[in-house]
């Protein structure tokens, strides 16, 4: 990436003789697509911090927690927070759902504290989905959780002081396109109360909420915009772009406005794409379970292991990880979840050297152990599955080694390592008796 590209990276990449550039770092088109008047140097330090951070927390929570993948009392298929579109819920009846959102138990404090000490640097939470439900206070329609429900409070308040007093980065997630319950908001077809002049939605919901959300916590750090196309036609887009510029210059926005705006970044969703996004800024979303949305009954959790070695994929290739939490209607993060957060923060207390502030491995080659990432002159040897011979190949190094320890030693005691070989590379040997993490080991190796 721009940042951290200093001339012992730039060395280093000659000496590798890697042609292509690396994952994520933003080329001047992109900076093109996402501000025409923002120059190379103005983005780089603009996306500073979140190139920097590599792993933020996700978090879904609305009205529709209350409903849990149930409608009637029966489970409705598909992702939680879809369950006004895939039961196809009548506004009048949805709207009852508000009627015991009651968040008692809700403690954003120890939200932000769960995703600090599971290593994340940011946070990004839903003000409002696409079932036009806002999680904050909105003069612009009654339909939220302040006015609509018995919990009178506004959590997305309480959720800013917080991060603001434990230094966590905060965005916001708002659904600018569908919304099913204001009238000229995208989708909603199944009930006719929902029809609607689009432009009014726009100019009566869309922009003052969104000048709410960016006016009334402070800074704001990420707008994550979902669903683009639809209602969200350029001339509207570009409403909403001016709004949010003159509000909150500073902040990184995603892909998902429409109108053809590209945004800062890429977003695959529940997926790593094999290659990262060569010359693009990119982050990938994806859940514990099954759902972004809290369902009472999914029970599919990825394990530790999956989201560590997930988060050491998207690193290599130059990208970030959000990673999602569904809070329940009573404000809790499901006791899985939690366990989860508390086991990769252990990682990344010991290792988060090799995520923060790394960029993309500078190897063709797909490693069989494992996956590499780099800062400065040092690769980081990400090893999933150690080799019986204990050999750790990088094929494509051609810079010679000065040192190579595993990242936990405290002595840094040094490993062996093979000189650089035209046809082999490098070699970094894990000797008998280093006990191996069962998820991810770290090996260091500086380069001369």
């Amino acid at each position: 990436m721009s940042r951290y590209q200093g001339v012992a990276v730039g060395m280093m990449i000659a000496c590798l003789a890697v042609i292509a550039g690396p994952a994520g770092a933003a080329s001047p088109d992109a900076a093109q697509a996402s501000d025409p008047v923002e120059t190379q140097e103005e983005r780089d330090d603009r996306m500073g911090w979140w190139r920097e951070a590599r792993f933020g927390m996700f978090i879904h929570w609305g009205v529709y927690a209350v409903a849990a993948g149930e409608w009637d009392g029966k489970p409705v298929g598909g992702i939680g927070e879809w369950i006004m579109s895939k039961a196809k819920i009548p506004i009048a009846d949805y709207s009852k759902l508000a009627q015991t959102f009651n968040p008692e138990k809700y403690n954003a404090e120890a939200w932000v504290l769960a995703a600090k000490d599971a290593g994340m640097k940011y946070i990004v939470i839903t003000t409002k989905h696409h079932d036009g439900f806002a999680m904050f206070k909105t003069a612009a329609s009654p339909w939220n959780i302040v006015d609509a429900t018995p919990y009178k409070r506004d959590p997305i308040k309480d959720l800013a002081d917080a991060c603001r007093k434990h230094g966590m980065r905060l965005g916001f997630y708002y659904s600018q396109n569908l919304d099913w319950t204001h009238p000229g908001g995208g989708g909603g077809d199944w009930d006719p109360s929902h029809k609607g002049d689009p432009d009014d939605y726009v100019n009566k919901i869309v922009l003052p909420q969104v000048k709410e959300i960016l006016g009334n916590y402070g800074p704001v750090d990420v707008l994550w915009w979902d669903i683009p196309g639809g209602v969200i036609n350029k001339p509207r887009a570009d409403l909403i772009y001016k709004t949010v510029k003159e509000l909150q210059p500073k902040i990184v926005m995603n892909n998902r406005l429409g109108g053809g705006y590209r945004g800062d970044t890429e977003t695959p969703e529940q997926h790593i794409p094999p290659k990262g996004f060569p010359g693009r800024d990119w982050e990938t979303c994806m859940t514990m379970n099954g759902t972004w949305g809290f369902k009472k009954n999914d029970d599919k959790w990825k394990s530790t292991t999956s989201l560590l070695r997930n988060l050491c994929d998207i690193a290599s290739k130059g990208g970030n990880y959000l990673l999602n939490v569904g809070p329940t209607p009573e404000g809790e993060i499901p006791a899985a979840s939690l366990e989860r957060l508390k086991e990769v923060g252990q990682w990344m207390k010991d290792n988060g050297e090799s995520i923060y502030g790394t960029s993309a491995a500078p190897f063709g080659e797909a490693l069989r152990w494992g996956r590499v990432t780099r800062k400065g002159d040092t690769l980081y040897l990400l090893v999933f599955d150690l080799p019986k011979d204990r050999l750790l190949a990088l094929p494509e190094l051609k810079t010679p080694v000065e040192k190579a320890y595993m990242l936990t030693d405290r002595e840094k005691k040094a490993l062996a390592v093979s000189m650089p070989d035209t046809q082999t590379g490098v070699t970094v040997t894990v000797p008998e008796g280093v006990v191996m993490d069962a998820s991810v080991t770290v090996v260091a190796v500086k380069l001369e």
